[in-house]
């Protein structure tokens, strides 16, 4: 396992606990267009000790990897595209394994699970089956010609051995370290206070106020209530507390604002966030400056706020490439996909350039 890649065993999104909980408070379910048929695996030993996430979807919601303009061209052409087959972490755009297994997988085994991908789809009537998300090292080992792999880009701060947020703000070029100590200077000009509570700390309250803001943020975004419901928190809250954090604001002595984050050996993950009100530069002190904090002082080497977000970019939020994998049954639109990723490849490449660029580091003597 290369230095990129983590333990599936550590990785909180493929964990027993999250996915049941997923499925337990019918936020991920056959109700919301996410029928699960999570695939096993026994390996050498004769056991189920590998698990692959499998989703029957009549939707492409959740995903952040967009492929809505290939649903329209089915319809278009009389064609459909859904079911489609979906391994991934529901609402969940974040880099690292899709295979949960006790024991390390040799490239057989992933052959072996595209098969049976495959198999299912055939069973199903699925157009296609799309794997989101996967690390460096699955990515080699689901080594396939009827796979085409797709680019994104997001963007995510990385730890350049920074003992304190002082030291990260050193590296910062004088014009963007003006612009962070302004912008955390207005969160105490406005007598908030902020504190990041971990597991247990989080009491029921708290959490339910999370929930409430979680609804709001997705209100304000879209006027739904959101993907999760509240028992997914709860349930998360019970299970795996010991990989959950939230940061907290509060104005004298209230809670106003929570930011959800999970994390594990090496990365911080930033997930969800909601304030009362709007707040001056509140946003940024929860998900990023609180997050970069809270990564450094656990010795963590990434922070993975989340998709999109191109004002993270001046914040030091580095962009990075992220992949996907395709397998599309129909032989004409597969060749069409793959003259398109090629082309979006490009315009991701460029828009890397263009954001690095932008980062607000100082530059070499």
């Amino acid at each position: 396992m290369s230095a990129t890649e983590k333990s599936p065993l550590q990785y909180p999104f493929l964990r027993p606990e999250f996915l049941n909980a997923l499925e337990n408070s019918k936020s991920a379910c056959t109700q919301t267009g996410w029928e699960p048929i999570h695939l096993s695996l026994a390996t050498d030993t004769g056991t189920d000790n590998a698990l692959m996430p499998l989703y029957l979807k009549d939707h492409s919601m959740g995903e952040y990897v967009f492929d809505y303009a290939w649903a329209n061209a089915y319809q278009e052409n009389g064609l459909d595209y859904y079911p489609k087959l979906l391994t991934a972490i529901p609402f969940t755009p974040s880099i690292g394994p899709r295979v949960r297994s006790t024991e390390p997988l040799a490239q057989e085994h992933y052959q072996q699970l595209f098969e049976e991908v495959l198999a299912v789809a055939a069973d199903t009537g699925a157009s296609s089956w799309h794997c989101l998300f996967p690390d460096a090292g699955e990515r080699a080992l689901f080594d396939d010609p009827r796979l085409l792999q797709r680019t994104g880009v997001q963007y995510q701060w990385n730890n350049h051995d920074y003992q304190s947020f002082d030291d990260y703000l050193a590296a910062m070029n004088s014009r963007k370290r003006k612009m962070v100590r302004k912008e955390r200077a207005e969160i105490a000009a406005q007598n908030i206070e902020v504190k990041v509570l971990e597991g247990t700390e989080i009491g029921p309250q708290i959490w339910q106020l999370f929930y409430q803001l979680y609804e709001r943020t997705y209100a304000k975004r879209n006027g739904t209530r959101g993907y999760l419901t509240e028992a997914f928190f709860q349930e998360i809250a019970l299970t795996m507390p010991e990989q959950i954090a939230m940061a907290v604001a509060y104005q004298s002595d209230i809670p106003i604002a929570c930011a959800l984050y999970f994390y594990d050996a090496d990365t911080l993950y930033g997930r969800y966030w909601g304030s009362v009100a709007e707040f001056s530069y509140l946003h940024f002190e929860l998900c990023y400056y609180r997050g970069i904090e809270f990564a450094i002082e656990k010795g963590l080497t990434k922070y993975d706020a989340g998709a999109q977000g191109e004002h993270k970019i001046i914040r030091g939020f580095e962009p990075i490439k992220t992949h996907s994998l395709h397998w599309i049954e129909h032989p004409q639109f597969r060749q069409a996909i793959d003259r398109f990723l090629d082309s979006e490849k490009l315009s991701v490449e460029q828009h890397i350039q263009q954001a690095n660029d932008m980062l607000p580091f100082r530059k070499p003597a």
